[in-house]
């Protein structure tokens, strides 16, 4: 059970942060349980269960003393009719093994070939009970206009009824850890608390609301989901498609194309390009001959000209327990005129001044606001967020329209981050790591049973576990993640738990009890092992019920896909395990229990 969370403690990124302590937790609960049962229980029982076995004067039952045996009688009511029952079954097994054997494998084989075709995300969508809409206007807006338009989404937004209110923030200071200019706003949306629509249809109206602001980039998500996207790819959205190229006109061109096919995909919302637009530039170009005929350096020259334009701090002035820079640099009205910048006037090593169009030339330009580099390379981003449809489904359909429409030219290439390639690393990771836990149970249970075949045998729950995680993901929406994924871990563990128990009660009744191999060797040991087994999956299921009573419960997205796996796996587990374990035990018990005596005996004589 401890192997199984191997997997958790490799994990990287937000994804390790959030299910390693569930790993810490588990193994944590296992090793205080084994403790107890090693030491406390045992004194327990020595005191509490000193009765057992005594006679007892005959006195009239209850109704709950028959059903449950509260009184340690022999078998209750509900147990007898439950052998009585399993009994049956294991009858018809035994007589119809081979159906029972194919079966089994076919439902198996069927549930591994279902799996494939599943949608994928990253983690389960948040209910966080507020969203986070970011407004980006073109650069160079006012703060006066981009208020307005702020004040204008505010509006249309509290049109939907759910919303109790909003806030708004436009730009961030220069200080700021997180600067923005103020041509950005991000608004906080807070829900009420007795909505009655889903939270897709409550995001569709506030898109559809927003939708009549033109020229406005609009991002709707949550504010710890925006967290998170931006910290998987530095872009507050779900998929981060990066464009890679040289020529900065190419790279935008291309990239309208893009955003043009991808919002034509269902289930994209939100296709947006990186914000870059021409701005006014003032371009002084220094001239190197010129700079060797007076004996000027070209760096005193530039150092000059960032006290000019851009200042120097030269001290601070203290008003009590503030402190305020002194910047030095030239008034608004000199820099903002082109014909006293070219009349500046630079030192020169003889002492003299010189204007600065003698060594230089001055122009005004356009150029790009920001080019963005990542890997020494040039890119641009087009993002967008998916709604309505699992993400990666949507992502593979943007990748396939994309392969197809979209002829990049040579040396330009395309990468796609964001919630998509976390969740592909960290599937592979934990599937790869999966296999080495599976190797190290299989390496334990051998080192104790000395014969594969019963280690395969008792490993043949988790299979069977398997047929009721993958029904139980198709009927809460056929969409796997990362959470869904650390619920198979963590049934693997409890599935093998159950085949433990069983097989290793066969030979204990063959090893110590005189029991010959047979049906009815196999039959008691299964009916003695049934209500162990029933009262396991059933504390470990009532335990799961209530993470799976509501799941658009906030707090419940990530634990919801976890328990609705174990749950779903418990079952088919349990069930099939009535009847496939002790079948495939009766086809092929007797070998491996040979091969464990053997060893056994060998071990003895060592």
């Amino acid at each position: 059970v401890v192997l199984v969370f191997i997997p958790l403690f490799y994990m990287q990124g937000i994804e390790g942060k959030i299910f390693a302590p569930l790993g810490i937790a588990y193994i944590t609960s296992i090793v205080a349980s084994l403790f107890v049962s090693l030491t406390v229980t045992p004194v327990l029982c020595s005191y509490l269960l000193k009765s057992v076995g005594t006679k007892r004067e005959s006195t009239k039952k209850s109704w709950w003393s028959k059903v449950f045996n509260s009184e340690h009688a022999e078998d209750s009511t509900l147990v007898k009719w439950l052998k009585t029952q399993d009994t049956k079954v294991l009858h018809w097994g035994f007589r119809h093994s081979k159906p029972v054997i194919v079966a089994a494998g076919i439902i198996i084989v069927a549930s591994v070939s279902i799996v494939p075709f599943f949608g994928t995300e990253f983690l389960p969508p948040f209910n966080e009970g507020s969203f986070t809409i970011n407004l980006s206007a073109p650069p160079g807006t006012s703060l006066e206009e981009s208020n307005k338009i702020g004040t204008m989404a505010e509006k249309l937004m509290m049109k939907v009824p759910e919303v109790e209110y909003v806030s708004r923030r436009t730009g961030r200071a220069e200080l700021d850890e997180h600067v923005e200019p103020v041509s950005n706003s991000e608004i906080e949306v807070e829900l009420k608390s007795d909505v009655t629509r889903s939270r897709d249809e409550i995001l569709a109206d506030i898109r559809g609301q927003l939708a009549i602001l033109k020229g406005v980039n609009v991002n709707v998500g949550q504010p710890i989901s925006h967290r998170l996207d931006h910290l998987l790819s530095g872009v507050r959205a779900q998929v981060a498609i990066k464009l890679f190229g040289q020529d900065l006109t190419d790279l935008r061109t291309n990239a309208g194309n893009i955003k043009d096919i991808i919002s034509k995909i269902p289930g994209v919302v939100d296709a947006q390009i990186e914000r870059q637009v021409m701005v006014p530039q003032l371009l002084i170009k220094v001239n190197r001959e010129a700079l060797q005929r007076y004996g000027i350096q070209a760096g005193k020259v530039a150092q000059d000209l960032e006290v000019f334009y851009n200042g120097k701090v030269v001290g601070q002035i203290l008003d009590g327990q503030k402190t305020f820079d002194i910047l030095l640099r030239a008034t608004d009205e000199e820099r903002s005129n082109i014909e006293n910048i070219r009349n500046t006037m630079i030192d020169t090593p003889e002492g003299n001044l010189i204007p600065l169009q003698q060594i230089a030339t001055i122009e005004t330009t356009t150029a790009i606001n920001s080019v963005w580099h990542e890997n020494t390379q040039r890119r641009i981003v087009v993002s967008c967020n998916v709604q309505g449809r699992d993400l990666g489904t949507t992502v593979k359909e943007i990748q396939e329209t994309l392969a197809k429409e979209v002829a990049l030219p040579e040396g330009y290439f395309l990468e796609f981050g964001g919630q998509f390639e976390s969740q592909q690393s960290a599937s592979k990771l934990i599937l790869i790591l999966s296999i080495f836990s599976i190797a190290g149970i299989f390496l334990v249970l051998y080192s104790h049973f000395k014969s594969s075949r019963m280690v395969l045998q008792i490993m043949l729950n988790v299979p069977l576990a398997l047929i009721g995680s993958v029904i139980a993901v198709m009927l809460t929406g056929g969409t796997f993640s990362i959470a869904t994924l650390v619920g198979f871990i963590t049934l693997t563990g409890i599935a093998s738990r159950n085949g433990i128990m069983m097989i290793s009660h066969y030979i204990h009744l063959v090893e110590h009890e005189g029991e010959k191999f047979g049906k009815e060797m196999i039959i008691r040991g299964s009916l003695e092992r049934l209500v162990p087994v029933l009262m396991t999956a059933l504390t470990a299921a009532l335990a799961l019920v209530p993470l799976t009573l509501d799941p658009q419960a906030s707090g419940k997205e990530i634990l919801y896909p976890v328990a609705t796996v174990i749950l779903g796996g418990l079952v088919s587990s349990t069930l099939l395990d009535m009847i496939v374990t002790p079948v495939v035990f009766y086809k092929f018990g007797e070998k491996a229990l040979e091969t464990y005596f053997k060893n056994a005996k060998t071990e003895e004589l060592k």
